[in-house]
């Protein structure tokens, strides 16, 4: 989606991005090719050119911050399909609402294939350097939960510039309510094994773990890691419907 994308470029907002659309520059290089553009202010065609020669540099070299400086916020999903490998889907555990009152516990990133696991008092303390391989960060109300905790946990913690929020993205498309209320509407992600538990039995689980009982902590890192790796399948069903909302047929 985002070799489609021309809202980044100075002088192009939604109404010009959608009527280059309809001309039939529907990517990129159909800048350079398309006659159609002679139509349209020889200022904006030229700016055009510059910005895409520019872009096409900033995507071969992975300059995501490129893009996420020049993007609405409410539009950095269209950098996923690019930047998917790049991605890290967390989800985090505490043991209360506010960053003040309760600690993280457990907190798992999935991405580039793998899903990784950190758990307080063991090797929490890794996940700063862990989230700086990744370009892209997405969660479910994450801008509002797991990242405050996290920037209260680590003080200076770097997050990827691109933050996808799957709570509001899903929201744009009519889905409402928890993680899981959308899973079961949308018919996505598993969980196998975890069925029942939910956030207020995480901290009696956590409680357990600490009284001795392993097989508590077991139970809660399951549980975190559906809610991780159920990301992924909800962000690729959000950006495929958004896409096609803006631009119907085949996208780069």
């Amino acid at each position: 989606m985002i070799r489609s994308t021309f809202l980044h470029i100075p002088g192009v907002g939604p109404v010009t991005e959608a009527e280059l659309w309809r001309r039939g520059v529907r990517d990129w290089s159909d800048v350079e090719r398309s006659a159609r553009l002679a139509e349209l202010p020889e200022s904006l065609t030229g700016r055009l050119r510059i910005a895409v020669q520019e872009s096409e540099a900033a995507l071969a070299e992975r300059r995501v911050d490129y893009f996420a400086r020049r993007l609405p916020p409410s539009e950095h999903w269209r950098l996923y399909p690019s930047f998917r490998q790049e991605t890290a889907f967390l989800d985090i555990e505490t043991t209360g609402l506010s960053p003040y009152e309760g600690i993280v516990t457990v907190v798992s990133i999935h991405g580039g294939g793998h899903t990784r696991t950190f758990v307080a008092d063991e090797d929490l303390e890794e996940l700063p350097a862990y989230l700086r391989r990744f370009r892209l960060l997405s969660t479910f109300n994450g801008r509002l939960f797991d990242v405050p905790f996290l920037e209260s946990r680590f003080p200076g913690m770097l997050v990827p510039s691109v933050h996808i929020d799957l709570r509001f993205l899903l929201y744009r498309l009519g889905y409402s309510g928890g993680l899981k209320r959308i899973e079961q509407t949308l018919a996505l992600g598993d969980r196998s094994g975890v069925e029942g538990i939910h956030g207020l039995d995480a901290v009696r689980l956590w409680e357990a773990y600490r009284r001795g009982d392993a097989n508590s902590l077991a139970r809660l890192v399951k549980y975190n890691r559906a809610d991780t790796v159920n990301l992924e399948p909800l962000l690729e069903f959000a950006v495929a419907r958004l896409s096609d909302r803006l631009l119907p047929g085949p996208i780069s």
